[in-house]
């Protein structure tokens, strides 16, 4: 295979619908492993997830609730590019931003990422999401799914390509 997959939730889940990314990881972590895939739920541990990113994934999926002017539980995946990024990380902070701008500050900008992010209904005190972000979990789950079985159909004959009889 040519490289590894990291698939990272985020979110806070004390803060209803922000935990969207965590639950979603949550439940890949329960499918059965694939080689070359990581899946880990980051919460709010935005350094964690910089420091990760800079030991070298060739992609990396991140799963958050992100807010676009669609109704709560719509689904979009964006590919998020480095250079665009700004802000420093916060040890407590997981805008997906500015972990990128920390991973690129720290030389590990090799990443290529996916963005997988749902609009939330409600990001107030509580714990559980909202029957709109609920609703999304699936395609959620699906969409990520089908961006690893993508990046390893394209890494499949990179690593056979070299291969003599």
């Amino acid at each position: 295979m040519k490289g590894r997959i990291l698939v990272a939730g985020i979110g806070n889940i004390f803060f209803g619908d922000d935990g969207f990314g965590c639950e979603v990881a949550r439940r890949l972590a329960l499918d059965p492993p694939i080689d070359g895939v990581t899946v880990k739920d980051f919460g709010i541990a935005g350094i964690h997830l910089a420091y990760e990113l800079v030991d070298g994934y060739d992609l990396a999926i991140l799963i958050d609730a992100i807010e676009t002017p669609d109704p709560p539980g719509t689904l979009s995946v964006i590919e998020p590019h480095v250079d665009e990024a700004t802000g420093p990380a916060d040890a407590h902070s997981m805008d997906p931003r500015a972990v990128l701008a920390q991973v690129q500050a720290m030389d590990g900008a090799t990443t290529r990422f996916r963005l997988v992010g749902c609009t939330p209904a409600d990001t107030g005190e509580g714990i559980g999401l909202s029957p709109m972000v609920e609703g999304a979990i699936d395609e959620a789950l699906e969409q990520v799914r089908l961006l690893i079985s993508a990046e390893l159909a394209v890494a499949q004959p990179a690593a056979t390509a070299g291969a003599g009889p």
